[in-house]
């Protein structure tokens, strides 16, 4: 089942900027904040952040690797299996 987006205007950021913090800290989902009716920003909580952060990097690690593949070049199985591991294992 999906949950529909939080949304709320710039206006209510600005009246509680502090409670709206809270709640996102503890939540899991974006929240979207409009300006003039329109989506002008997304706000999730540093969790989030650096969870998305670090799954960026493995995928950044992984289209590099089929860089390297393509062109010949690159590790051995077992040396980019250890560093994922190592990556998985750093996961927030």
């Amino acid at each position: 089942m999906t949950r529909s987006p939080q949304i709320i205007p710039i206006s209510d950021l600005r009246q509680d900027a502090s409670g709206i913090l809270k709640r996102m800290a503890a939540s899991h989902d974006p929240l979207f904040i409009t300006q003039r009716g329109r989506a002008t920003a997304v706000i999730v909580s540093m969790q989030e952040y650096e969870h998305t952060q670090h799954e960026l990097e493995i995928l950044r690690l992984l289209a590099r690797g089929e860089k390297e593949i393509e062109a010949g070049s690159g590790f051995d199985l077992k040396t980019v299996l250890a560093e994922a591991d190592t990556l998985l294992a750093e996961q927030p």
